[in-house]
């Protein structure tokens, strides 16, 4: 069987939607809106699903950007895929951006990392499987580079040049970095096609978020 998955990420300004049928990607589009995708999402949706005669109950599984990234883009895009999936009565997988960076690497680590401004990275480490070797964590680069494990390892990120000059006169200063796309909906897709043939996809209404940091408004409240 080779599910058809519809999968959408909101998590940055540059967000991006995909039709899959198992681990073949039927397309997938970039999308950029620096002031967030609430106006824009639904419109294009409709056209991906025209534009390949698909209807949304045609869809075996819903899957979604989980986060980390920007708060109201996270909510923005789980909210979408929860509304669409619990409409059609179809269920829901949430990816982690991290491991949808992951899934570019070919090392046995696999060491992603996303800017999550402030002066932090969203970091975290899967192995050649996308199985979690160390926890998706937000702190500063340096600090997170003290906590990376010991073996095969390589970077990856859709932008590592602000990391970069952070990695001279360290042990990692010759390790590989490998790029990944902006538009990670297509890695997404794959990877919830996977865990829908695993009985892995869930409830819409049990999917959660993965913020990783807590919102502004929190941060404010709590200050």
């Amino acid at each position: 069987m080779r599910p058809r998955i519809l999968a959408l990420d909101t998590t940055s300004e540059f967000g991006s939607l995909a039709l899959a049928e198992g681990d073949r990607i039927v397309e997938e589009v970039l999308l950029h809106s620096p002031d967030g995708f609430a106006h824009i999402l639904f419109d294009h949706l409709g056209r991906l699903l025209k534009r390949h005669g698909w209807r949304l109950e045609d869809v075996d599984c819903l899957a979604a950007a989980a986060g980390p990234g920007a708060f109201t883009g996270v909510r923005v895009g789980l909210a979408a895929a929860k509304g669409l999936a619990e409409a059609v009565g179809k269920p829901m997988v949430a990816v982690s951006n991290l491991q949808a960076v992951a899934s570019f690497g070919t090392a046995a680590l696999r060491a992603a990392v996303l800017d999550a401004r402030r002066g932090e990275i969203y970091g975290a480490v899967y192995g050649a499987g996308l199985d979690l070797i160390c926890p998706e964590v937000v702190m500063k680069f340096p600090a997170w580079l003290e906590t990376l494990p010991e073996g095969e390892l390589e970077f990856l990120s859709t932008d590592f040049s602000p990391f970069r000059p952070a990695l001279a006169g360290t042990r990692w200063a010759t390790v590989p970095v490998r790029e990944a796309p902006r538009a990670l909906a297509g890695a997404i897709a794959r990877i919830a096609a996977r865990r829908f043939l695993c009985g892995q996809a869930q409830d819409p209404a049990a999917v959660d978020a993965l913020y990783v940091r807590r919102s502004d408004a929190e941060l404010s409240w709590k200050e």
